[in-house]
């Protein structure tokens, strides 16, 4: 089964490592925004041109994609535009993660190698749980969340839409972190983070505050 990468970034290159380790689609190239890149290989796959080519590709009967961008409001607006166009969005997961049998998964989902989804947790749309992750029981994580490598959610952990959760954070059992926070690396999370915060630091606290109009979508 064929498919296409958007995003020949170093997340791209780790989907593709993802993607060719399960066995279960085959990659036949990638598309980037960087029009610079097209006609060049990574990963020993062309990458064809920027979205635009989309459309050729599906007149060619390529079905399938998998979005391998970092961005969390890139990720998600680009989930909207391939489901426009007609591409089946599917889920990257590495033969060495543990997924649970009980686990809901959306689409777009990238579960990295050593990662670990336990007991009913749910995944939304175009989340990525990156290396070595672990997401504990009946944590509900939301649309476009990036869950970065090494992070230890405890159960019932509640992650709003496109917020990220820097490397080797941990965050305590119950708690909320709002849509569009950032959670920074090595963080110790002990309290309920609001939404558009920043917080850092052990154990964490809140540094910044912001709102939508603080967080417009990249042009790129």
């Amino acid at each position: 089964m064929e498919l296409i990468i958007i995003g020949a970034g170093g997340h791209g290159k780790v989907v593709l490592d993802v993607l060719r380790a399960a066995g279960l689609y085959k990659p036949v190239g990638f598309v980037d925004a960087d029009t610079s890149l097209a006609g060049t290989e990574v990963g020993g796959l062309p990458v064809v041109g920027p979205v635009n080519t989309l459309p050729r590709l599906r007149q060619q009967r390529v079905k399938r994609a998998i979005i391998a961008i970092g961005d969390n409001r890139t990720r998600v607006r680009y989930a909207v535009l391939l489901r426009e166009q007609g591409f089946e969005l599917v889920n990257a997961i590495h033969p060495t993660a543990s997924v649970s049998s009980s686990a809901v998964l959306g689409v777009n989902v990238v579960i990295a190698a050593q990662a670990a989804v336990c007991t009913e947790a749910r995944l939304a749309d175009s989340v990525i749980i990156n290396t070595g992750a672990l997401v504990d029981h009946e944590c509900v994580i939301a649309e476009g969340v990036h869950v970065a490598p090494g992070v230890c959610l405890a159960g019932r952990v509640r992650v709003g839409t496109c917020a990220f959760i820097g490397i080797g954070a941990n965050l305590i059992q119950c708690l909320s972190v709002g849509e569009h926070a950032t959670i920074g690396a090595g963080a110790a999370v002990i309290e309920d983070i609001p939404a558009y915060a920043t917080a850092v630091g052990v154990p964490a606290r809140v540094i910044k505050t912001g709102g939508p109009d603080k967080h417009e979508n990249p042009s790129g």
